[in-house]
């Protein structure tokens, strides 16, 4: 019989930690081996008990669920599924945490106090099956504070010369931010970030992105004007794709049925990239589940464009990438540090 994984349950609510703890140990893969109200008991219990994985509230009394997090990927790096609300904090708070190494995250449904939040057991426990298979030493890398934002300069109403569709999923927002950040400024590209993930955190994932890179970034919006040397984010919920219209290229979204069990799709992006830029079209794709964006690459290579997909070593993930390789359509596979340079370089 394998060893059952190891959870160590965080939340201020008595109620919620009751329920998280009960759905968790009814499967008999998992087992919860304590529970803490407040971050500075869960620093102490993380670093005596050595947990599998945490499940931990961004909210807590005394010492915050970001702080902890920091604290310990700092000292004795763990896995971590967030449990976070829809609230603005909670959607901001959350894209930190990935990007300071979490695994994934669960979104309360109904605030920080969620008496539904039983509906989402499946979601947690398989979200924490995940986390505890990964091997945090093979995409754990130092996160290099990006310079601070700088305004658009006149490059970025310069005529696009290449079109640069990122796709990701789970893993993916710690990678996109750090290809983001990696980026120079004035690229002649615009670019289309397509994130897996739910209603309300893909503006501030949007933001994120924006504060730490040189390239302006937003959710897009239906007919947004598209521009070199900036960044749309398809918001959740929505296919995003492309449209000429009176000489000007702009975004399109669609609430289309899911593609690929989701929406927005790579796929749907990328095909809709490859119809207008042809050749002059890089798909770029990074940690996730799955198989979207296959489909996508396999049109952007019939139309001699390139494909880079990120390697199995830094994903957390090697899902989508993986297809990607597998079907022989990456022209470069690579570790995350290098994929931002290998984008700069097609500009040549």
């Amino acid at each position: 019989m394998e060893k059952r994984v190891r959870v160590l349950v965080v939340d201020d609510s008595l109620l919620m930690r009751r329920i998280i703890s009960d759905a968790i140990n009814n499967d008999p893969d998992l087992e919860v081996i304590d529970k803490a109200k407040n971050g500075q008991e869960a620093l102490e219990k993380i670093f005596e008990l050595k947990p599998d994985v945490v499940t931990l509230d961004i909210n807590l009394p005394l010492v915050d669920g970001i702080t902890v997090l920091r604290k310990v990927m700092q000292e004795q790096p763990t896995r971590f599924v967030m449990i976070s609300a829809y609230t603005r904090e909670g959607t901001t708070a959350t894209i930190k945490a990935l990007e300071l190494g979490a695994i994934d995250f669960v979104a309360k449904p109904s605030g920080e106090v969620s008496l539904d939040i039983y509906k989402l057991k499946d979601e947690i426990i398989s979200k924490i099956k995940l986390a505890a298979k990964i091997d945090l030493n093979k995409f754990l890398y130092a996160v290099v504070p990006a310079e601070s934002y700088q305004p658009f300069k006149k490059s970025a109403f310069a005529a696009i010369k290449k079109l640069v569709v990122i796709g990701a999923s789970t893993g993916g927002p710690k990678a996109v931010l750090d290809v983001m950040q990696a980026l120079p400024a004035g690229l002649p590209a615009a670019f289309l970030i397509v994130q897996h993930m739910p209603k309300g955190f893909t503006l501030s994932f949007a933001e994120r992105i924006t504060w730490q890179s040189k390239i302006k970034t937003k959710e897009a919006e239906e007919g947004d004007i598209i521009l070199a040397d900036k960044a749309y984010v398809a918001p959740a919920g929505y296919h995003m794709l492309l449209e000429e219209h009176d000489g000007r290229l702009k975004i399109k979204l669609n609430h289309d049925a899911l593609v690929n069990y989701v929406r927005p799709s790579i796929d749907v992006t990328l095909n809709s990239a490859v119809k207008l830029f042809g050749k002059n079209v890089i798909g770029v794709i990074l940690s996730g589940m799955g198989k979207d964006g296959l489909e996508g690459c396999r049109r952007t290579k019939e139309k001699d464009g390139t494909v880079i997909a990120q390697d199995e070593a830094t994903s957390v993930v090697w899902g989508m990438p993986k297809a990607v390789s597998d079907a022989g359509l990456a022209d470069k596979v690579l570790p995350i540090t290098e994929i931002a340079d290998a984008i700069a370089k097609e500009m040549l």
